[in-house]
């Protein structure tokens, strides 16, 4: 049994509702004593005020938190404006300033070097209005703050406003319907010492779904040794290969990886990138799972 639970931990995905309070390495840290595994890592920071979807890798599908952190995000939250103004009058603002393509510069608390970058909102919608308190759902773009997406808005409306309270409903194609808490994780685990492995079966996802926005490579049997060794593949090696710029919404991103994902039966093998050599088109295996 123990055999059996150490291969379920081996890899896979498991979204965490991140509570408020807890960092996100605070949360990963929790789901590695949980699980007691010895890697994981999470696909993008979240604000310790902040509650929601965090998909955290185990093991060797850390691997493929590269694929993660570029998805889009979703977001819902509540923006609390200091003076009035008409629910009318903020979604004529964020049509203008703040729908497709805006620049951002990030707060003073950020990580990242405090410079004017681009960043794409998606969709930007606004729920209801009560008072002074409006409630908002955003797509955008990952790297985008909606701390700032908030507090730049109210200075463009001639007002100031603040972020209240936010939620991430969704990362890429992981929502909140995966969404697992720490303590329901802590249960399922214990179900599974105990010889019960399918609560922990059913919020293990897997890797796959790391890379479903990739265009795909279904390879042949005996491509799979050549990946193995690093070797560069050529059309012949596959099956199927999907056209690299296929477009997907969930790769949305000013800094898209080039990757395409090659799979054998079902599962993912190897990242792959393309590569010309002396006028042949080649595709190099970067990361490999096998």
């Amino acid at each position: 049994m123990q055999q059996q639970l150490n291969e379920l931990l081996e890899g896979g995905i498991i979204v965490i509702d991140k509570p408020v309070g807890p960092t996100s390495f605070d949360t990963v840290d929790f789901v590695r004593q949980i699980l007691r595994i010895e890697k994981a890592g999470h696909s993008g920071t979240l604000d310790p005020k902040v509650s929601g979807v965090l998909p955290i890798a185990l093991n060797r599908s850390t691997r493929v938190l590269e694929l993660m952190l570029v998805l889009p995000k979703e977001y819902v939250g509540v923006m609390r404006l200091h003076s009035d103004v008409s629910i009318e009058e903020i979604r004529e603002k964020i049509k203008e300033r703040f729908s497709g393509k805006i620049s951002q510069l990030p707060p003073r608390k950020s990580a990242v070097k405090r410079q004017e970058r681009e960043r794409e909102v998606y969709e930007f919608e606004l729920l209801e209005k009560e008072g002074p308190d409006v409630l908002f759902r955003v797509k955008c773009e990952a790297g985008t703050y909606v701390r700032k997406l908030v507090h730049d808005l109210g200075l463009a409306l001639g007002i100031t406003a603040h972020m209240s309270e936010l939620r991430r409903t969704a990362v890429g194609n992981f929502s909140e319907k995966s969404c697992i808490t720490l303590y329901e994780l802590s249960n399922a685990y214990e179900e599974a010492e105990g010889g019960k492995v399918e609560e922990l079966k059913k919020v293990i996802l897997p890797a796959e779904l790391a890379a479903a926005h990739l265009p795909k490579a279904m390879m042949k049997k005996d491509a799979l040794a050549k990946a193995r060794h690093g070797k560069f593949l050529v059309r012949k090696d596959f099956l199927t290969l999907e056209k690299t710029e296929k477009i997907n919404p969930l790769s949305q991103s000013a800094h898209r990886q080039e990757y395409i994902a090659g799979f054998f039966e079902k599962k993912l093998v190897c990242l792959l990138r393309s590569v010309q050599r002396d006028g042949v088109k080649l595709f190099k295996p970067d990361k490999v799972f096998i």
